[in-house]
């Protein structure tokens, strides 16, 4: 099994959130065989970058970006400092407060996780098809 892990920080860029999409593109080419599809591979990177997209606007800045390996899926987990869980809510269609991002993995991942840490914050996870 194969797992890495990222730390993340806020800056005036894209830059953080592009350097953990090249983080993950980088593990998905490491991995055993077999290789993961080119569909399923974009949609790991794309619930990375939504991911870190979020803890990054709304965790407190800074955040750690895991992706394991499992057989027949690629598990992707992003820490950060808020206790607060992402949550569902009405798209913002005007462009100002966003609100696709959670929708939007939940329906990529067969299954989403956000668990509470005892030291303070939480982390989301989501297990995607491999």
């Amino acid at each position: 099994m194969d797992t890495m892990s990222v730390n993340v920080a806020t800056a005036r860029s894209e830059a953080p959130v592009a350097g953990a999409r090249e983080s993950a593109r980088a593990f998905l080419e490491r991995l055993a065989q077999p290789a993961i599809a080119t569909e399923a591979a974009d949609a790991v990177v794309l619930v990375v970058s939504e991911l870190v997209t979020n803890a990054l606007r709304h965790g407190g800045g800074t955040c750690a970006l895991g992706l394991t390996e499992h057989p027949d899926s690629i598990e992707v987990s992003v820490r950060d400092r808020s206790p607060q869980a992402p949550r569902m809510r009405t798209p913002d269609l005007n462009g100002d407060t966003g609100g696709f991002g959670w929708p939007m993995v939940n329906r990529l991942a067969r299954a989403t996780a956000v668990t509470r840490r005892t030291a303070g914050g939480k982390t989301v996870s989501a297990l995607l098809a491999r």
